[in-house]
């Protein structure tokens, strides 16, 4: 009897622990969302939603994009900063609001380095310089000569302080000693729509957006901003080769997550990033466009948030720009 009691009590113990660690469900069990702190009509919209069409069906759950705008992208960054890290919310970050957004808002509401875990870089999107067809230049150094003898004569339009084409276009005006004024909007999308109308003179905004307009004949296509010239738009000459050599400012677009989010999801998510962008239809769907897949590990994307922090600052101080 006595041992019949012990090999029940010894049963009893084992279950029991069974019963307090009941084991978590597979991740992900549930739709995620990747946050896109910019207006619908943007480079980082149009591959924020190229990336989330291939996610859905390799994680087994659907990858809802959210556009959240505001404040150079600050407000959908804080969003997801503040959001769950559960690998549930995620943040198509770019070279603004990853790079650039600390340098310029001084109160901005999340640390990059402190609020974010990086995941996995998207692609390098060479800027396009471009300009009303009503305007008379045919080439860059035309513009750039028309410039340089009227300051401040020109517009160029971006989709707010901060955003990819207002730092390209502030590294452009640096190296060539130019001054235009710059006409900032919420969104790239209603700035475009402002510059084929004819309300402002050019931009410098990301190939995938910009490239179907220039197609069109709606707008005129001058250089790009990249050191080479990109593979899909092999007619742009650089702005290196042309004008400023070493020139080389390519904004970049990559997911990132709220800190402390665990490392095997982080992991997970980097892979599945990284398998769609090596996929063929991913690869021909940003090449179209004009954008260069760009896989990296975590800690690749992370050494480069780190190296465009200082240098952005610098360039930002230098030209005195804030958020208003």
């Amino acid at each position: 009897m006595r041992r019949r009691e012990l090999l029940l009590g010894a049963a009893a113990g084992l279950a029991m622990p069974a019963i307090g660690l009941r084991a978590e469900p597979a991740w992900p069990s549930q739709p995620l969302r990747l946050v896109v702190p910019f207006p619908p009509g943007a480079a980082n919209d149009t591959l924020g939603r190229a990336i989330a069409d291939q996610l859905s069906p390799r994680l087994g759950q659907p990858v809802v994009v959210e556009n959240r705008a505001g404040a150079g992208g600050a407000v959908g960054a804080e969003n997801v900063a503040r959001s769950a890290p559960d690998g549930y919310t995620l943040l198509l970050g770019h070279i603004g609001t990853l790079a650039v957004n600390p340098a310029i808002y001084p109160n901005l509401p999340y640390d990059v380095l402190k609020d974010f875990a990086p995941v996995a870089m998207i692609a390098k999107v060479p800027n396009v310089l471009v300009v009303h067809p009503k305007l008379p230049f045919q080439d860059v150094r035309s513009f750039v000569d028309h410039v340089r003898a009227h300051p401040n004569q020109l517009r160029y339009c971006s989709a707010g302080n901060g955003s990819a084409g207002h730092i390209v276009m502030l590294a452009f005006l640096n190296a060539l000693g130019l001054e235009m004024e710059h006409v900032p909007y919420r969104g790239l999308g209603p700035a475009l729509n402002d510059l084929v109308a004819g309300r402002v003179d050019v931009t410098l905004g990301g190939a995938p957006t910009v490239m179907p307009l220039v197609r069109q004949d709606l707008l005129r296509a001058l250089a790009v901003s990249s050191a080479g010239r990109v593979a899909s738009l092999p007619e742009l000459p650089t702005v290196a080769e042309t004008l400023s050599p070493g020139f080389d400012v390519v904004p970049w677009y990559g997911i990132a997550a709220p800190a402390a989010t665990p490392p095997a999801i982080i992991l997970r998510l980097n892979e599945e990033v990284n398998a769609s962008l090596n996929s063929p239809a991913v690869k021909q769907r940003l090449e179209q466009e004009g954008a260069v897949p760009a896989p990296m590990t975590p800690e690749q994307f992370a050494s480069l948030i780190h190296s465009e922090l200082d240098r952005w600052a610098k360039l930002i101080q230098v030209a005195g720009v804030t958020a208003n």
